[in-house]
């Protein structure tokens, strides 16, 4: 429990201020149809993107779950915050394709280079997977972190965590819905700052009361290592090298949830460098959100403090070292991660359900009704999020834990269809889509077969699949989709090269190539070697 004074009050109050005065702004700039309210406008500069790429991914998993996991083993989890050069490739290699072919949705894309089958299936999956797990694991987690935080638990009789739960919806819900992505975007520029302050002063009152980096590399010695051996039962090295690779090209270059801001960006040169931008800003939560985990390990293990729990190391942290204000600081940052995430669940899933379902089926639609059903589907998904979390907590714990590796079911099927895709024109349509379905139906399965792995682990090669290392079974599958897609693309007929133009490599056209070679300079080259350079350095650092 943290014990809030009148300053830390004052901060918290003086933060929200903030926040409503960017709101009314942003909303000033009326929205007159989907690309407004969904795109801003495609008017985005490389700042709001790279801050809203970097806020959009931060939630309360990282400042609690992520400080938890340094505290219990070490330095294991820092490859999927690791990943700049995963943002880097969206940014110079995918962007191109997605900015030019002029798409709202990643399944709209999927459309224009498979079929309508494909689309549909990408946007089913996308919403169920958001509202079932994004949301409600964002929802729920917040609201617990909050309770716990704040030590109250019930305010006018009603538990705590459903005040919190309900407020964080709401207040995020209503400027998602008024402001649209525009909203979305200026509150990211906000929210990204307040977050980084402080997270960097837990880190540096940390590092102070412990004595040093030095200390905590002693302390934390056996956990201060990235590669784990290859049949280590949590972190195998090879899995964590390929699985998160493979989690990660999902994740950061086809996943609606990020993809949408550089789709909002002024041009293809603006959306590149808001990925550099965000490649700098994703180098930093290993040092402010896990090293600080690693800081109440060695904290506790000298005796200094006591948090019981690794997942209570954040909130121990800001408890026993934070002065009155600074505390408000950092429960600020809290809510601008966990509200910035939400509202880009928000409205990205709003997004699928509009351009990838109603005006499919309702192609007359004006755009001053679409914009009425974007923001009727953002309510609509805000409230299914909020149903749900009654079943999450009804369910056995377990489901919590399986629900985070859901996306390493889902990633390989949809990475696996992407990445060929826009590399070869040769890839069929029929392989597209059962590359789709075949990948997911494969990943569900395995889910399945999770909660019965202790049942099934002497039946062949079904005992195996329901309890291989999760990390190896996402490689597994990944190369498996990869291999049926090839061959099925050798027996089904291919598209015309025609109807493909822009859309892959070998078929992009001299101007698409003019624009992106135009919007290059040594700074953008500059800045991508400085990023490549920092990553390669950490690796070697703590190899």
């Amino acid at each position: 429990m943290i014990e809030l004074s009148i300053l830390d009050w004052l901060v918290l109050g003086g933060f929200f201020l903030i926040l409503a005065g960017v709101v009314y702004v942003s909303m000033r700039s009326k929205e007159e149809d989907t690309t407004d309210y969904f795109l801003a406008g495609r008017n985005a500069t490389w700042l709001t993107i790279g801050a809203s790429i970097f806020a959009s991914n931060i939630g309360s998993e990282h400042l609690v779950g992520l400080s938890g996991a340094g505290a219990s083993s070490g330095m294991a989890l820092a490859h999927w915050e690791l990943q700049s050069y995963i943002i880097l490739i969206l940014g110079w290699f995918f962007v191109p394709f997605y900015w030019s072919s002029k798409v709202y949705t990643m399944p709209e894309f999927l459309e224009r280079r498979f079929s309508e089958r494909s689309r549909t299936f990408l946007a089913g999956i996308s919403i169920i997977s958001y509202v079932l797990t994004k949301v409600a694991v964002t929802v729920y987690a917040g609201a617990l972190v909050l309770q716990t935080l704040l030590g109250i638990d019930t305010v006018w009789g009603i538990d705590f965590f459903w005040v919190a739960a309900i407020g964080m919806v709401v207040i995020t819900g209503i400027y998602t819905v008024l402001g649209g992505m525009k909203a979305i975007m200026w509150t990211s520029v906000l929210q990204t700052p307040v977050l980084l302050l402080g997270s960097i002063i837990i880190l540096w009152v940390g590092l102070d009361k412990v004595g040093g980096w030095a200390e905590v590399e002693r302390i934390n010695a056996e956990k201060m290592h990235l590669m784990r051996p290859w049949d280590d039962p949590n972190f195998p090295w090879p899995g964590i090298i390929f699985g998160s690779f493979i989690i990660g090209f999902w994740y950061w270059c086809t996943d609606q949830y990020i993809v949408q801001r550089v789709l909002s960006a002024k041009g293809i040169k603006e959306a590149r460098r808001g990925t550099i931008f965000a490649g700098y800003l994703k180098l930093l939560p290993v040092f402010i959100f896990l090293v600080p985990g690693m800081i109440a390990f060695a904290l506790q293990e000298k005796g200094l403090i006591h948090y019981g729990s690794s997942d209570a190391a954040f909130a121990t942290l800001v408890s026993e070292l934070l002065p009155a204000g600074v505390k408000g600081i950092v429960i600020g940052g809290l809510l601008a991660a966990l509200m910035s995430s939400l509202a880009s669940l928000f409205n990205s899933s709003a997004t699928l359900f509009t351009i990838d379902f109603y005006k499919k089926f309702k192609p007359q639609a004006t755009e001053k009704h679409l914009l009425q059903v974007g923001r009727l589907a953002t309510i609509g998904i805000v409230i299914l999020g909020m149903l749900w979390i009654p079943l999450m907590l009804a369910l056995s714990a377990n489901l919590f834990e399986y629900l985070q590796q859901v996306q390493a079911l889902i990633a390989p099927g949809i990475a696996a269809v992407f990445l060929l895709g826009i590399s070869s024109k040769r890839i069929t349509e029929s392989a597209g889509f059962w590359g789709l379905v075949i990948g997911f139906v494969l990943g569900m399965v395995r889910l399945v077969l999770s909660f019965f792995a202790e049942t099934v682990k002497d039946i062949p090669f079904i005992g195996w699949y329901a309890n291989e290392n999760w990390l190896y079974i996402c490689i597994f599958l990944f190369i498996l989709i990869v291999i049926l897609m090839v061959v099925l693309s050798f027996v089904t007929p291919q598209k015309d090269e025609k109807s493909l133009k822009g859309l892959t490599f070998s078929t992009m056209d001299v101007d698409q190539l003019k624009e992106i070679k135009a919007g290059i300079d040594k700074w953008d080259i500059i800045h991508t070697a400085g990023i490549i350079a920092l990553t390669v350095f950490i690796y070697w650092r703590f190899f």
